[in-house]
């Protein structure tokens, strides 16, 4: 969708949810917009220490509404992390699930930290799943191998990648 197509609003808005991201991330996420689609961000979340994640990299995105800041992001996971079923609009209060529970106060650095909040918890919801911490920890493992055949993952997220294909020739 060109940016033409696009309200203002939602261009401006998340043009300065993305300035503020870079001036100050939120610690074990980043994320970026695709060029050609300011309503497309791919996100990485890195698994905490002491977390059954510690150690994964996990790739998703958020996809904004034209209507975006007045409704929700639809979110997935596209990395296999035993939290969340892969490539499944995932059930969060500030998912396009919940727009009841959505505030155009939210900004995507709040999504993306609140989803990383979730991934930490043990709430079930539409998209959830229930692993053990020890597949788990298998999966964090996986992780990196797993995202560097995802050609999407390997241009916006370069030195993921290239710390991914080192490790596995290590």
């Amino acid at each position: 969708m060109s940016c033409k197509m696009l309200p203002k609003i939602a261009i401006k808005r998340l043009q300065k949810d993305y300035k503020e991201l870079l001036k100050d991330p939120i610690p074990f996420v980043t994320a970026v917009p695709l060029e050609s689609n300011i309503l497309e961000w791919h996100y990485v979340l890195k698994g905490p220490p002491d977390s059954p994640y510690a150690g994964g990299i996990y790739h998703g995105t958020l996809a904004f509404p034209k209507e975006f800041p007045y409704k929700p992001p639809a979110i997935r996971m596209l990395t296999p992390n035993g939290r969340f079923a892969t490539n499944t609009s995932l059930c969060l209060s500030m998912s396009e699930f919940h727009p009841e529970t959505w505030s155009p106060l939210w900004t995507a650095g709040a999504v993306l930290n609140g989803l990383l909040s979730f991934m930490l918890g043990n709430e079930y919801s539409t998209g959830a799943v229930r692993q053990s911490d020890e597949q788990r920890h298998q999966l964090a493992k996986q992780s990196l191998d797993f995202n560097i055949k995802n050609k999407t993952f390997c241009k916006l997220f370069p030195d993921l990648a290239k710390e991914a294909k080192q490790m596995k020739t290590k």
